[in-house]
């Protein structure tokens, strides 16, 4: 599978105990903020030219948690771990 355009496909971090090792129940858990980079599309930008991303396939990301929309695109990405 090849996500056309700047669309990027994560797979969600899940933090499944505390740090103390108590596991944590999926009512309790926030929501994640951190993911890997499965896929990520050639690029391009808002006026159609072609630019390519910045991130690839097996990065760590982080993005905003409270956002309300999914992560599509990677102006959604803050930062590469």
């Amino acid at each position: 599978m090849q996500p056309l355009n700047d669309t990027i496909y994560l797979k969600p971090i899940k933090k499944d105990t505390t740090s103390s090792g108590f596991a944590i129940a999926d009512s309790a858990a926030e929501k994640t903020d951190r993911g890997t980079v499965v896929h990520a599309g050639p690029g391009l930008t808002e006026n159609g030219n072609f630019k390519p991303v910045t991130v690839k396939a097996g990065d760590t990301v982080i993005f905003n948690k409270y956002s309300p929309d999914e992560v599509e695109t990677e102006r959604d990405i803050f930062a590469i771990l």
